[in-house]
């Protein structure tokens, strides 16, 4: 049976048994509604009870501050939208970067249509805005600040601690939501300062359609939805009690030996490096100090999907971009930002990695990209030189 490799941890993870394990039970003999009265209803409701106080204690703050939601894209419409809407008497302007996944830019663009003032950031060759930067950009009308905390495409930690330093010591009132999707469990999170932070079960190895949103104890949202009120009336609906079971038990298992976790990530990344380094042409557009999840590659010459499938026939899969995006056909937003030629971003690929990818993967990997690469370039010639 031929080997399969997947590189595609970003767009999304493998359940992870033990996540699986504890979720089984609220599919069977648990699957009471939280909000029933009855024997059934008291055991789920205990279950979703124990998941927030898990998660709280894993993020350092309050059981009150965590608010349950079906992923990474419904908390960034929460944490964007509820602000602004909440804060609209105060000001109308926003702060955020070109590199935000697109559930936060289009937020922005919805907003802009309510009479909203967004001010959108330029990013650095390494795909990073400065705390300097974005101080400069708050008004006496900035009401919400959002800057992601990795990037999902490239990798780059953005200075979120910092900025939310600078942005509070200017205004303790501006609201500071960061997207931790692709954060949480690959580098260290320390919510200081911040008061919106999102999260994503299914990059963490727990099921699709849960997430959760931190949100600081005094911030005022306006909800998206209307009903029973659940989650303190900021998310109503019959909570995903397997889920969240789910989400929690996958963010202790990513948050355990969370320092050895990260070095065999960083063995796996340097691997990596070092065959993507022998390939002619090859470019590396993650910086060197992103997260040792991420590589963003470019093979200037060869079109990014034809070794994207190229490399599914040697059982490697990998994405061209952030798979909310890699249908719609266009180029990389991010890449744009950081002002790559057209070239580079025609011809780039994604490679993440995760807590089941091994060494001997991406020995796999690079094996099979050599071979890839070899087919691809009869047809379309790569220009020389080496990976820098």
């Amino acid at each position: 049976m031929r080997r399969e490799v997947y590189l595609d941890n970003n767009a999304t993870t493998p359940v992870a048994p033990e996540v699986v394990e504890a979720m089984a039970p609220y599919w069977r003999e648990r699957f009471g509604n939280p909000s029933s009265l009855h024997r059934k209803g008291v055991e789920a409701e205990r279950a979703v009870r124990a998941s927030r106080a898990t998660i709280a204690r894993l993020l350092g703050v309050k059981e009150t501050e965590i608010v349950f939601t079906s992923g990474g894209t419904e908390g960034d419409n929460l944490a964007l939208k509820g602000a602004a809407r909440a804060l609209r008497r105060r000001g109308n302007h926003i702060v955020t970067t070109r590199i935000e996944h697109p559930a936060v830019l289009e937020s922005c663009r919805d907003l802009e249509a309510e009479g909203f003032r967004v001010t959108y950031l330029d990013v650095d060759a390494h795909g990073s805005v400065t705390p300097e930067a974005v101080e400069a950009a708050l008004t006496p009308e900035t009401i919400l600040v959002s800057i992601m905390h990795v990037n999902n495409e490239v990798g780059t930690i953005l200075p979120i601690a910092e900025i939310a330093e600078r942005v509070k010591r200017r205004n303790p009132e501006i609201v500071v939501h960061s997207d931790g999707v692709q954060a949480i469990g690959k580098v260290p999170v320390h919510l200081q300062g911040v008061d919106l932070y999102t999260i994503s079960g299914h990059k963490i190895h727990a099921p699709k359609g849960t997430g959760a949103l931190f949100v600081r104890e005094g911030v005022r949202l306006v909800p998206l939805l209307s009903g029973g009120g659940q989650e303190r009336g900021l998310r109503s609906g019959t909570e995903n009690v397997a889920g969240i079971v789910g989400l929690a038990r996958a963010l202790e298992l990513m948050c355990e030996n969370l320092e050895e976790r990260l070095a065999h990530f960083h063995r796996v990344r340097e691997r990596f490096l070092e065959g993507v380094r022998q390939i002619p042409g090859a470019r590396i557009n993650s910086p060197a100090s992103s997260v040792p999840t991420t590589v963003n590659v470019s093979f200037p010459g060869i079109p990014a999907e034809v070794l994207l499938h190229a490399l599914e026939e040697e059982g490697v899969f990998v994405s061209t971009r952030a798979a909310c995006a890699s249908r719609k056909g266009r180029r990389s937003h991010v890449l744009e930002a950081m002002r790559l030629p057209p070239e580079v971003i025609d011809s780039s690929l994604r490679f993440s990695f995760s807590r089941y990818t091994t060494l001997e993967d991406i020995e796999w990997a690079i094996q099979a990209l050599h071979r890839a690469l070899e087919r691809v370039t009869v047809r379309s010639p790569a220009p020389s030189g080496r990976a820098r």
